[in-house]
């Protein structure tokens, strides 16, 4: 018999991962703030909870998708929480990026009541959430772990074991280091063949065939030639996480200067009224700060 699921939080990347578990043949039922997603899950099958309580009183595996820390620990811990209705046996698996040391306090609270929580946050975007092609890196249990591994199978392609709990949210920060490094050499580079009358599709097509050959050159430039700058992943995320970054590095006494620049070119970007845009909309503060603009097509 299918583990019954319960999923909180269906926003961007929630909803379709809540939706291709469903399609696996997983009962699933689902809470969120906004009603709008869980009425068209409702639609195609699922159930409605009215907290997240009722959420683990309901499931044998519960999943939170949620915008930061802070939310993920409400959730969690706060007023008719996961907390108030949890059983043994029963499995947490937080999709959100949060501090480590969160993940491992989750991870111990519940294991004072024979419950399970991987940190399993994912990377992919809401392509790869819609695909069901996502990498997802997981810490915790790894017996639990294994328990949990079919689930996975819906919604990711990469499924890979780090470690202990906060080992998964670790190797999500360092993920989001490579992404932004990313996001801004793009920016850099388009904006550079720009100034020098060179045509950057031509740049990109030529570059992204060798060493430059990244996720990045090959998905995200059409969307920036065709003046497209709407999420995908939005800035304001990507700010987060890279305050999520270096405040780990920090606790760690660990240098990380080229990540401290980008996450200033992200907070330029909230600065400049474009929080809600793509993180590959970083270029946006690199115009603002050259003068130079790209064109599109």
């Amino acid at each position: 018999m299918a583990k019954r699921i319960g999923y909180i939080g269906l926003g961007l990347m929630g909803k379709p991962i809540a939706r291709n578990l469903m399609k696996a043949g997983y009962p699933l039922i689902v809470h969120n703030r906004s009603q709008a997603a869980v009425e068209e899950l409702i639609k195609e099958g699922a159930e409605r909870a009215d907290s997240p309580r009722a959420i683990a009183e309901a499931s044998d595996v519960v999943f939170t998708n949620l915008p930061d820390t802070p939310d993920v620990e409400q959730v969690v811990f706060g007023e008719n929480g996961i907390i108030e209705g949890i059983k043994e046996g029963m499995i947490l698996i937080d999709n959100s990026t949060i501090k480590p040391e969160t993940a491992r306090e989750i991870a111990a609270t519940l294991a004072e009541r024979g419950a399970h929580a991987l940190d399993a946050p994912v990377s992919g975007g809401d392509v790869g959430a819609k695909a069901g092609t996502l990498a997802i890196m997981v810490g915790g249990s790894e017996d639990a772990f294994k328990e949990a591994k079919p689930i996975f199978e819906a919604m990711g392609k990469t499924i890979t074991y780090v470690g202990e709990s906060g080992a998964g949210q670790v190797a999500k920060a360092c993920n989001q280091i490579m992404v932004a490094a990313q996001m801004v050499a793009m920016g850099e580079l388009l904006l550079l063949a720009e100034k020098t009358g060179v045509n950057p599709e031509r740049v990109v097509d030529a570059i992204k065939g060798g060493a430059a050959q990244c996720w990045t050159l090959d998905n995200k430039p059409p969307r920036l030639f065709d003046g497209n700058r709407s999420p995908g992943f939005k800035a304001y995320m990507q700010h987060k996480d890279l305050g999520i970054v270096l405040d780990t590095a920090r606790s760690y006494g660990m240098p990380l200067p080229a990540t401290a620049v980008n996450q200033q070119l992200y907070e330029a970007m909230l600065q400049l009224g474009m929080r809600d845009l793509d993180n590959s909309a970083v270029i946006g503060a690199l115009e603002a700060i050259s003068g130079i603009h790209l064109t599109c097509s």
